[in-house]
């Protein structure tokens, strides 16, 4: 074991926030035009052998129970790492395991959600690949499943570009290789180590003061809520690129604003049909924020914050609404995610491993207290995928769902058209179809508010 195979502090989180009974992975739908009526089966076997060839792939997460070997170089991180977990490669992967070829289905998205109900095999690498061909034999789609310790949305990406077809993607740029380590640490580091813990403890203070301060007598909405089933349901939403750029002209802010503000008008409408009722309503949403820097040579590791808003669902003018999430994140950007709830991520590189491991179960029981709804932002490369020749036509994103929230929302751009990968407590929302099409119709009433 080295330092570099330690879980980071998020990814460690992560890990421990889910139970077999509430899995906490992401996932991706994509949706692929057939060439031919094997297709699928063909994708199937390419995913498997190509699996082989990806280093990320075969990595498993191995629970960490003692500080690190004597006849090592002594590693302040690794002494640290008592309770933690490393990732190491897995001398029995067998990409077979991974990849299941399934019967032809009628309906992507309730096959997806019936998969997402699944936990990964944590003594396993954690991911999955599922392929689906359509019983008209002109579709197929395949459905990834990532646990967020293995990659975040971004590395999610990387590794399932390694087992579609070749693209020609930016070479990453190299990390400096550190000096070498002794047994005993360099006694001129230790007053910086000194330091650096001091003002860890100084930046945990600041930012779960922030935390306090921002979360101090909210209430969680209860139709965002809900016991905790383990149960999925699933459903995507494709709107146009070009009308939301139309509805930005005119009412100002950015794309992100208008996605997010078709978020909140999408509830308003799908509270009102179901009779709940949005008067009063304004659910926390929390916006994540990838700290990560771009064409890193090692992407493994989350690297996360958050913004923090109320949403405005209980405004009836689909204007003001957008006006009022535009001011929103602009006072968040000029704020910066080490600031509000939406912090919280951070505090996870100030906690030991150990603390990870006890407190876990404890964070996932408050993840309501911070927030109601996930809706994050997933990027896709602007160019297209194809697997086996076979064309990518839709993207699905899949967030994962906290413990005791009811629907997660995720956002991608793919060839130019918006895709909005909803995931719910199935038991909680059983119509989650209805809150789609509030979305298609929510664009719609943006469009016509403009008077474009």
């Amino acid at each position: 074991m080295t330092a570099d195979d330690l879980l980071a502090p998020l990814d460690l989180a992560f890990w421990n926030l889910e139970s077999a009974e509430h899995p906490m992975h992401l996932g991706a739908l994509g949706v692929f035009t057939a060439q031919s009526p094997t297709a699928g089966a063909h994708a199937a076997d390419l995913l498997a052998a190509r699996a082989a060839g990806v280093p990320g792939l075969r990595m498993r997460i191995r629970d960490v129970w003692r500080p690190f070997d004597r006849s090592e170089p002594f590693d302040l991180r690794r002494s640290l790492a008592f309770g933690g977990a490393t990732r190491e490669a897995d001398p029995d992967f067998d990409p077979l395991h991974h990849v299941t070829l399934h019967a032809p289905a009628a309906d992507f998205q309730a096959e997806a959600g019936r998969l997402m109900e699944r936990p990964l095999e944590r003594g396993r690498p954690p991911w999955e690949a599922h392929v689906l061909p359509h019983r008209d034999g002109a579709r197929f789609a395949v459905l990834f499943k990532f646990h967020h310790a293995l990659a975040d949305g971004l590395r999610a990406l990387t590794l399932a570009a390694a087992i579609l077809d070749p693209m020609d993607l930016p070479a990453p740029r190299p990390r400096p290789a550190e000096p070498a380590r002794g047994v005993l640490p360099d006694v001129r580091r230790l007053p910086g180590l000194l330091r650096g813990a001091v003002s860890d403890v100084g930046r945990a203070l600041d930012i779960g003061a922030s935390v306090a301060v921002h979360t101090l007598g909210m209430c969680p909405t209860p139709a965002l809520t809900a016991a905790p089933t383990g149960t999925r349901r699933t459903a995507g939403v494709v709107i146009d690129l070009d009308d939301v750029h139309r509805i930005r002209k005119v009412a100002g802010g950015t794309v992100n604003d208008v996605l997010i503000a078709v978020v909140a008008g999408a509830l308003r409408r799908w509270l009102d049909e179901r009779g709940d009722g949005s008067e009063g309503v304004v659910p926390r949403a929390l916006i994540p924020v990838s700290k990560r820097r771009p064409r890193t040579a090692h992407p493994q590791g989350n690297r996360l914050s958050g913004y923090l808003m109320r949403l405005p669902v209980d405004d009836p003018d689909p204007l003001r609404r957008l006006d009022t999430v535009r001011t929103a994140m602009d006072r968040n950007k000029d704020a910066g995610p080490g600031r509000g709830a939406g912090a919280v991520a951070l505090l996870a590189d100030h906690v030991p491993a150990l603390g990870h491991r006890l407190g876990g179960p404890l964070v996932g029981h408050a993840a309501r207290l911070w927030f109601d709804i996930l809706v994050t932002s997933v990027p896709l490369p602007s160019f297209g995928l194809k697997l086996g020749g076979n064309p990518v036509t839709e993207v699905f994103p899949y967030a994962p769902l906290a413990r005791g929230q009811a629907l997660a929302v995720a956002v991608s751009t793919y060839r130019g058209r918006i895709h909005y990968g909803l995931v719910a407590d199935a038991e909680a929302v059983p119509d989650l179809d209805r809150f789609a099409r509030a979305l298609t119709a929510e664009v719609e009433t943006l469009i016509t508010a403009c008077g474009s």
